[in-house]
């Protein structure tokens, strides 16, 4: 077999190969010979029918099975013989079968390009300060009284700013000349839907329509929403609204006392609720700063390193992003088709940051390969465990699954490159803000 070896780029690879027609003949007589022992031809026996039959009548399906059967094979040897590690399974040109002829192909892949990567014995590093203000500990309390906040129905007053506003609606949309045609025309008729006056989410100036109504109150109104608007499919739109208020609740904050503590968790008073606070906080602010560390290192060195970054992992990475969204939609019961998302959009700005993600990981590798570190059974284990804490199963069901999925080689990489972040880190020079 004759192969010549075409180095297109740093990435971009091609093997050229000719098979000898004689191997060619007799991977075809193997083939056939195995279509001839197993055929069902009406006036002949098992294994009885003649070759020259067998041959015409599984033309095309002998062929395809030679292909496939010495393709394959030639393309691993010569792949494992110079050593060379595709990203991805090669494409195959021509590769056309013919009986007596030689049996010519091109196999075309990418690879890692070579790296350099610098030096990495001077870098440098700022780290936030991790200090917990008054202030933050405020917020913190905010936000547990938010969410324990409770609604009571009020009948003696009009809608206020933060009440809960039960109410049926009906929204017509107007279409403007710089509105998509195809733009649903229908009125949408909702009932007994809650609106939290002051929400983030409400439409611009819906709020201020509700203030000042009372129980069994109707209105109709006209609101232009501004052409940045999110969903899409309204921005730059008028909608007629009629709402009709059916209940009014008023938001009630608990106090911040040694009951509020009790009802949170396992806590004592107010004192003991303030110090988990704490070093919940704290424990954040460590993990973010180490974080922001982390993040400074990797991009020196990822700035420092010079190489092509192979499309076909871009494109791997690219592809990861839109299916982690897909998955976060669908966890939260969205249909990822009806929800309001442009996906090409989306997968043209995730790009570039796929690209550095990319960037990142290769440098890690390339570090790990450079400095000899490896990952043990010892080490498989404890992050296999960790997972399994996290999840809520034992580490031999998580291991299972693991394996299962091949997803062992995945967090092996991981634990790798993890390993690769902490050499770097410990050759940083790290200064507190």
């Amino acid at each position: 077999m004759k192969t010549e070896f075409v180095d297109i780029s740093d990435t971009e690879k091609n093997l050229v190969f000719e098979i000898p027609s004689d191997v060619v003949d007799a991977e075809i007589e193997r083939v056939a010979l195995n279509y001839r022992q197993s055929a069902r031809i009406p006036g002949f026996r098992r294994g009885k029918v003649p070759k020259k039959i067998v041959r015409q009548r599984f033309r095309d399906q002998i062929l395809h099975d030679v292909a496939h059967e010495l393709i394959p094979r030639a393309v691993d040897d010569a792949l494992r013989e110079r050593g060379l590690e595709p990203l991805e399974t090669p494409s195959i040109r021509d590769g056309l079968v013919k009986e007596g002829e030689a049996l010519t192909f091109t196999a075309s892949f990418e690879t890692v390009p070579p790296i350099e990567l610098g030096d990495y014995g001077s870098l440098s590093s700022s780290r936030p300060s991790t200090e917990i203000s008054d202030d933050d500990i405020e917020q913190a309390f905010t936000r547990l009284r938010d969410q324990g906040a409770r609604f009571d129905p009020v009948e003696d007053r009009p809608v206020q700013q933060a009440d809960s506003v039960i109410l049926d609606l009906t929204r017509q949309v107007e279409h403007n000349d710089t509105v998509d045609k195809s733009t649903p025309t229908e009125p949408e008729r909702h009932e007994d839907i809650a609106i939290e006056i002051g929400a983030s989410i409400n439409p611009p100036g819906f709020d201020k329509e509700l203030l000042g109504l009372e129980v069994g109150a109707t209105k109709e109104f006209t609101l232009s929403y501004p052409m940045d608007y999110t969903p899409k499919e309204l921005a730059g739109v008028k909608a007629s609204y009629s709402v009709t208020i059916k209940a009014i609740k008023s938001r009630v904050v608990p106090e911040l006392d040694d009951e509020f503590a009790k009802d949170i968790g396992p806590f004592d008073s107010l004192v003991e609720l303030r110090e988990q606070i704490v070093e919940n906080l704290q424990r954040e602010s460590e993990e973010a700063a180490d974080q922001q560390v982390r993040a400074n290192v990797l991009k020196q060195m990822s700035g420092r390193a010079q190489f092509e970054v192979p499309e076909v992992l871009v494109k791997k990475e690219t592809d990861r992003r839109v299916e982690e969204l897909a998955r976060r939609l669908i966890q939260q019961q969205v249909d990822p088709m009806k929800a309001n998302i442009n996906w090409e959009e989306f997968r043209e700005q995730q790009h570039e940051p796929a690209i550095e993600a990319v960037r990142s990981a290769l440098v890690l590798d390339e570090i790990a390969r450079r400095e000899n570190l490896t990952v043990d059974d010892t080490d498989i284990d404890r992050e296999v465990t960790r997972y399994a804490e996290r999840a809520g199963r034992t580490p031999a069901a998580l291991r299972a699954r693991l394996e299962k999925e091949g997803g062992l080689h995945r967090l092996q990489t991981s634990v790798r490159r993890e390993k690769a972040v902490d050499f770097l880190l410990s050759r940083t020079t790290i200064a507190t803000e």
